[in-house]
């Protein structure tokens, strides 16, 4: 649903790119596609175990348990996708009407001051919880689920590595956009 007046070219600002911008952009990509195929593969794991179950009569206890693993890592990883093409969920409708340079110190103030520590909280935090499972040998409690329950907690630390890449080319582009730009020249690019 498309609100009237709220078109997405209006709220995308142009943000000069930067080398590390630049540097990181084809790993982002590959994240991108990557998780793209990722619910590609969910979605047919979900129709083998939902078949099975009906035709069979017993769901596998494995399929499920890859789903969810295939959930998390196509949340985690999509995380870092929405942050790199500014997707992530905002106020757009407060939004639409401030301008680029006003937007930006947003956004600035935003991910120095919220988003980065939390990455690195998530960062800090989870490399010893899957170290931690991989060292006890963790599985799962299902009787005939899968082995290797690191692997998925594993998954939750490199995503936010990947989620702070992410978050500094953003960070690098504001930046260039605010102090690479006189304020002055702000009604011109407003105006298109």
């Amino acid at each position: 649903m498309e609100i009237p007046g709220l078109s997405a070219a209006r709220l995308l600002m142009e943000l000069p790119t930067t080398a590390f911008s630049r540097a990181v952009a084809p790993l982002l990509g590959a994240i991108e596609r990557l998780t793209g195929w990722l619910w590609l593969v969910l979605l047919a794991i979900i129709i083998l175990n939902v078949s099975a179950r009906q035709l069979l009569g017993e769901g596998f206890i494995q399929f499920e348990e890859l789903q969810w693993h295939l959930y998390a890592a196509g949340f985690l990883f999509g995380i870092a996708c929405a942050c790199k093409s500014d997707a992530h969920v905002r106020v757009d409708v407060l939004r639409e009407g401030w301008s680029p340079r006003t937007r930006a110190w947003i956004d600035l103030y935003g991910i120095l001051l919220l988003l980065l520590p939390f990455i690195l909280l998530v960062i800090v935090y989870g490399i010893p919880f899957a170290h931690s499972s991989f060292v006890s040998g963790e599985i799962s409690q299902s009787p005939g689920g899968l082995p290797w329950r690191w692997i998925p907690k594993a998954l939750l630390p490199l995503a936010f590595i990947f989620l702070l890449l992410a978050a500094l080319a953003r960070l690098s582009q504001v930046a260039a956009f605010l102090f690479r730009n006189p304020p002055q020249a702000e009604g011109a690019r407003d105006a298109r």
